[in-house]
């Protein structure tokens, strides 16, 4: 259905895909700068880089945003479903990663964790509502 190779999905997909992007990129880009110095230093410091892999950054990105458009953006029936969805896919993608942590990572925080989960389900959610919005001119 919404993976169909045709040429409007494809570019349906591409422009959700952008507006996601730059919503959550820069939403991202804003809480990573806050909080690396008030919450993700201070708590884990000790197992962060100095600097960051690009490569693996991009790689996440794109599969992540890529996950949302899929399985949020594309589905949704209307703009309140799209913030719902995006809520629950950052929830659930957020969890995974911080869960595991919180499972196997000696002394992990759970305020980070907490933290990271409601980042994650606002972050989700607002993109998935723009991308959701400045799409819905291009389905049937």
């Amino acid at each position: 259905m919404f993976l169909a190779p045709r040429a409007s999905n494809a570019r349906q997909f591409i422009v959700a895909f952008f507006i996601a992007a730059a919503v959550f990129l820069f939403l991202d880009a804003i809480w990573l700068t806050t909080m690396a110095s008030r919450l993700y230093r201070p708590a884990i410091g000790h197992l962060m880089r100095q600097d960051f892999d690009a490569l693996a950054a991009a790689a996440f990105y794109a599969i992540y945003l890529s996950g949302l458009v899929v399985f949020v953006v594309r589905p949704a029936a209307d703009g309140a479903a799209a913030l719902a969805r995006g809520a629950l896919f950052g929830f659930v993608c957020y969890a995974t990663y911080d869960l595991t942590n919180q499972a196997t990572v000696v002394n992990w925080p759970w305020h980070v964790t907490l933290a990271d989960l409601c980042w994650g389900s606002f972050v989700s959610a607002v993109s998935a509502w723009v991308s959701y919005r400045g799409t819905r001119n291009t389905r049937r």
